[in-house]
């Protein structure tokens, strides 16, 4: 096992893979930039080391910066995270080449499933069921052929994307150039390539993802499935495990056969994800692989008693797995919620320093957090605040627990997107687990009616003044404008060293599709 790793993330991850290597007496060295001196991270880990500015290409994605740091701490392995440098090949090469492990699989497994078209080949190689699509990028001048081909809805993806970044869902033929064109900046932005394809919109089907863990001496097991269909523009809001009440036990069995037989026909080595969509009819189709940590570990850890990031460690310090897929069981279920700094009403990011903090301990809630009173939430990285976690003996029980959590969770200072995680779980669809990846349009429609009802009613409230449904409109109309104006702004080109995939990315879908219409939520 290792005696000193670095970590080259920061956050609520960075913070999480402390806690484990503290368990198992491992030295860990923490980077930062200039705006993190006094996050919760650096003042957790046994050394830290000042990496950059603010920007991630100066700091959280410098390669040789962090190398250099690794090195001159001693540090015998880096382990990633996720977001960052997480699934990037040419960063493994290079711990490779620098004689420090890399905690992750292989630099060309990474590479092979980072490439969405080439994962598409290598997963029906395996023997994996795959959504119709095209094997090859598209490009505008057979773009239209190829959507008449595949029929609509389809969606169109980036080549090299991630993250639910670079993903527009195409209804029709009059959509289909200018989505195209918008979904190729993005993607050239946010990983500098813009290649593309196409695959068909599965619509009312369940998001299905398999937990892998995989080590160097052929063993690979699954550690069973987690739903995470609540999705808002492709981005994960719920996940939990497992999924009994979608999937039937032949089925559940199928999909972790699938995921397993995948990671063994590319060689799998440490965490992973296979990632599926299942249609009502039971129907399943090999979406993707993550090859990192998955931000969602944690309700797998709650089910299992297992630590996946020990697990990690292990695996990448050449130890055989201390388990076999016999003794994998789960125990109850589990749900969790992502605590995003945004406005709840209008979606837009916000940032600012925590002025109170209240998270709610119980034997059953979890929180990863970086949080603390006096932490600054800066726009300059990913916008996870906080992830609670709920156990619970059954779904139910798991669901009542974390309705209370997030009763309880209070941080002033900066807002944050509890309401809405509280309206999703209370919806009818989610607490009989009928909803799916297109919930979340429709759930909004009634959060927003409710809303402009309480505008009607002479309800909304606004510096203590009651105001009528044409001011309630007023403010609407204005939040609204407000929003597109920053969306356009927000579209400028950029330098590479200031982007920031939360501020362009999430500032011009998220805000500009709420002024257009319910479609951008999918």
């Amino acid at each position: 096992m290792f005696t000193k790793i670095l970590i080259a993330n920061r956050g609520e991850i960075a913070c999480r893979i402390i806690r484990t290597c503290q368990k198992l007496d491992i030295k860990t060295v923490a980077i930062y930039s200039t705006v993190d001196q006094q996050a919760l991270h650096v003042k957790l880990a046994d050394e830290a080391v000042l990496i950059g500015e603010a920007p991630p290409h100066d700091s959280y994605l410098n390669m040789a910066k962090i190398l250099d740091a690794a090195k001159q701490s001693g540090a015998q392995a880096i382990h990633p995270g996720y977001g960052f440098l997480s699934e990037n090949a040419d960063f493994a090469r290079l711990c490779q080449q620098a004689g420090i492990c890399f905690v992750g699989p292989t630099p060309d497994v990474i590479e092979s499933m980072g490439d969405k078209l080439r994962s598409r080949k290598l997963a029906r190689k395996a023997g994996l069921p795959i959504l119709p699509g095209t094997d090859e990028a598209v490009a505008n001048d057979n773009a239209a052929t190829k959507a008449w081909e595949l029929g609509f809805p389809l969606m169109v993806k980036a080549a090299e994307g991630g993250g639910g970044i670079g993903i527009h869902i195409i209804e029709s033929q009059e959509e289909l150039m200018p989505l195209i064109d918008r979904t190729r900046q993005v993607a050239e932005s946010a990983f500098g390539s813009s290649r593309l394809f196409f695959e068909r919109y599965l619509k009312g089907a369940s998001h299905i993802e398999v937990q892998l863990i995989g080590d160097e001496h052929g063993n690979l097991l699954h550690l069973y499935e987690r739903d995470c269909s609540v999705q808002r523009r492709n981005q994960k809001l719920v996940e939990e495990t497992p999924s009994k009440e979608k999937l039937s036990p032949q089925l559940r069995r199928r999909i972790c056969t699938l995921a397993t037989k995948l990671g063994k026909y590319i060689g799998y080595t440490s965490t992973g994800t296979v990632e599926f969509l299942v249609s009502v009819d039971g129907t399943v189709f090999f979406l993707e692989m993550n090859t990192r940590l998955q931000v969602e570990h944690g309700v797998t850890e709650l089910v299992t008693g297992l630590d996946l990031v020990e697990l990690q460690l292990r695996v990448a310090a050449g130890e055989a797995l201390p388990i076999t897929q016999d003794e994998v069981s789960v125990n109850g279920h589990a749900i969790e919620v992502r605590v995003y700094p945004e406005d709840p009403e209008t979606f837009m990011p916000d940032s600012g320093q925590i002025t109170d903090l209240h998270q709610p301990e119980d034997k059953h809630i979890r929180i990863d957090s970086a949080l603390c009173q006096g932490y600054t939430v800066e726009l300059d990285y990913e916008p996870l605040m906080a992830k609670i976690m709920a156990w619970g003996e059954d779904r139910n029980q798991a669901i009542k627990t974390l309705q209370r959590a997030l009763l309880e969770f209070r941080v002033e200072g900066v807002k944050c997107n509890t309401p809405l995680l509280r309206d999703v779980l209370a919806t009818k669809e989610f607490i009989s687990a009928t909803h799916h990846t297109g919930s979340i349009p429709v759930w909004m429609e009634e959060f927003q009616a409710r809303s402009l009802n309480k505008c009607a009613n002479g309800k909304m409230i606004k510096n203590g003044t009651k105001i009528g449904q044409e001011n309630g409109s007023r403010e609407i109309a204005a939040a609204i404008g407000v929003s597109l104006a920053m969306a356009i702004k927000s579209a400028q080109p950029i330098e590479q060293s200031s982007f920031s995939p939360w501020r362009v990315y999430g500032r011009r879908e998220q805000l500009l599709s709420r002024s257009l219409g319910n479609r951008g939520w999918r």
